[in-house]
């Protein structure tokens, strides 16, 4: 590989491995993601919340076949191609510049991973805005009425769609909340795992695959549970439709955050947590887990 063609692969490796770490998680995880999204919008309109997966799943499975927990990967994968490979890619990118000389990526000062990890996230939740409002559409289609119901295809028809019927404002619904999701999760995420390496390695090892997974599982747990109620919202604000006027239930994401406090309690922000859980974590860490084999893999072929 010449010294031109060695430097641009450098430049777009952060991007390739963390674009194909994220698309191999969530095929991993998509069926819990899909009961995830199932749970948040049960309780809307003041009706009861389904909290519980495994009913949910169940339920899912008796009415719409094994299959409808893979509802919208299409567009899962879309996402992670656009949202997923943008922040990782962006994130590596930078803080990889503030490596100290003969240190790790632990050794990057916090509030300095803080601030790559805000960059990444912000850029690639609004990159990654559209593909995911078409996720969240074509996972609650078969929660309306069939009058109501869309009938996306996969995620080039709903893109297609959603460009077509609603121009720029149906490609970005959300996206405030979807930032301020991005930027929530990945401050979690990007900011922990090489410091959680780092604290296990005096019981797991340093580079075993026992402390990748165990700080991998860390570091999704810590997203989850400050990124839930932002994922809430948004998913209500993706999800609603114009009424009959025009109007919409959920304003923003001021008026969605007030509106669910006041009609269902502060607490529906956490519905589903343990789903959420479930699914970020093991997403989160498959993800590092991947980059870390497939850095470990080119570097050891001399990329």
């Amino acid at each position: 590989m010449s010294d031109k063609s060695s430097s641009a692969f450098q430049t777009v490796r952060p991007f390739l491995v963390g674009g194909t770490s994220a698309c191999f998680a969530t095929c991993c995880i998509q069926p819990i993601d899909m009961v995830k999204v199932r749970i948040q919008l049960s309780g809307e309109g003041g009706a009861g919340a389904k909290t519980n997966p495994i009913s949910v799943a169940s339920q899912m499975i008796k009415k719409d076949g094994f299959f409808s927990l893979y509802r919208g990967l299409s567009a899962g994968i879309t996402r992670q191609m656009s949202y997923g490979m943008t922040r990782l890619g962006v994130f590596r990118t930078l803080s990889n510049k503030y490596i100290p000389e003969g240190g790790t990526a632990a050794d990057i000062p916090f509030l300095t991973k803080v601030k790559c990890s805000m960059i990444a996230g912000g850029t690639g939740a609004l990159i990654g805005t559209p593909a995911d409002a078409a996720l969240v559409r074509m996972q609650a289609d078969t929660l309306l009425p069939p009058e109501q119901q869309r009938g996306y295809k996969n995620a080039i028809d709903a893109l297609t769609k959603m460009a077509k019927q609603e121009g720029m404002k149906g490609f970005f619904s959300g996206a405030t909340p979807t930032i301020a999701r991005g930027l929530s999760i990945n401050v979690g995420m990007l900011t922990t795992y090489d410091m959680y390496k780092k604290w296990n390695s005096s019981w797991a090892g340093d580079g075993t695959q026992l402390n990748r997974f165990f700080s991998g599982a860390l570091s999704g747990w810590t997203a989850a549970t400050v990124s839930l109620p932002f994922d809430f919202v948004k998913t209500r604000l993706q999800k609603q439709q114009p009424k009959a006027d025009g109007t919409v239930h959920y304003k923003n994401l001021v008026d969605c955050f007030a509106k669910v406090a006041r009609e269902e309690g502060a607490m529906a922000f956490y519905n589903g947590y343990a789903t959420y859980v479930a699914r970020i974590t093991p997403h989160i860490m498959i993800t590092w887990v991947a980059m870390d084999f497939l850095n470990d893999t080119l570097k050891s072929r001399g990329y």
